[in-house]
């Protein structure tokens, strides 16, 4: 199945200027034109990125959509893959972000620039709120963890998505600082697209 409507997610701090986020957009806009590439800014809160996200995918087809997610944005992409039943490419997920965000409470900067946000505790409690239950169709993910994530558990990410295609990198780093030469390609090829 080719996808035709792609959304991407960005993690915690980050924005549409990830290199992951740029990377990817550059190929869609030289490889495939027609696909439709979305890769909103998320605000801080859970609450309103995902507010966001299913506006963003208002209308798109089910069977032809795919999301990938990167840390929280892996988080928010599981929601959106079992809310629509579309096919995930998750890069380092985040497993439990209202444990880990709890601690960067506060005024916050951006990694890409940009003016400094607040992560307030109410986000915490909406992202406990958001309940994303196990892949419910294993073969429409594709994982792709790092043991070598500097942010996150890459123990918890395996078993958390037990069952779903897991590519496990023996060294690596939170931001997969490879992602172009090593993982876009099979990324494209499980979307269908390369």
């Amino acid at each position: 199945m080719t996808t035709t409507h792609l959304l991407y997610l960005h993690g915690f701090r980050s924005s549409p200027q990830s290199t992951k986020a740029r990377q990817t957009a550059r190929w869609i806009t030289a490889h495939r034109p027609g696909v439709r590439w979305c890769c909103p800014q998320l605000p801080p809160s859970p609450r309103a990125a995902m507010a966001l996200i299913e506006d963003a995918v208002t209308g798109w087809p089910r069977d032809s959509m795919a999301v990938i997610g990167s840390s929280l944005g892996g988080w928010y992409a599981t929601t959106v893959a079992e809310r629509h039943g579309c096919r995930a490419v998750l890069l380092n997920p985040a497993v439990d972000p209202a444990r880990d965000l709890a601690r960067h409470l506060g005024t916050t900067t951006p990694w890409h620039g940009g003016d400094p946000f607040e992560f307030r505790p109410e986000y915490v409690d909406e992202l406990r709120a958001i309940r994303v239950p196990a892949p419910t169709a294993p073969a429409r993910y594709f994982v792709i963890v790092a043991k070598g994530d500097e942010v996150l558990d890459w123990r918890e990410m395996a078993q958390r998505y037990a069952g779903c295609r897991i590519k496990l990198l023996e060294g690596g780093d939170h931001a997969l600082s490879d992602y172009e030469a090593q993982h876009l390609p099979e990324v494209l090829r499980f979307l269908g697209l390369a």
